[in-house]
């Protein structure tokens, strides 16, 4: 059997791309996608690394198409002037490295 062929109950073949599309029944009920909810992120953590060199992330830069880039505090300060102008937002938690080294 082709790959591509459908059997219907009277056992007619039909092309996949010979069946009506019908309306998706799932997404009843479910709000839409806004930014807002696009643009929700949780804190960094000591999972998340640095795109460039692979060290603890500090900043989070989100494009306007939702990517995230990952920067150590390092390549933050290095790329901050092009992040500025093309980020649709930057979560900079860099004050937690202050913190984390009074703290020992």
């Amino acid at each position: 059997m082709r790959k591509n062929f459908e059997f219907d109950l009277r056992g007619i073949t039909q092309r996949w791309f010979d069946v009506p599309l019908e309306p998706n029944k799932h997404r009843k009920g479910w709000p839409e996608m806004t930014e807002n909810l696009l643009l929700t992120s949780s804190p960094l953590s000591a999972l998340d690394r640095c795109d460039r060199c692979g060290a603890q992330a500090y900043v989070r830069a989100v494009m306007a198409n939702g990517f995230e880039l990952l920067f150590c505090a390092h390549h933050a300060k290095k790329y901050q002037d092009g992040l500025a102008s093309t980020a649709a937002r930057i979560d900079d938690e860099t004050e937690r490295l202050s913190a984390e080294s009074t703290a020992k």
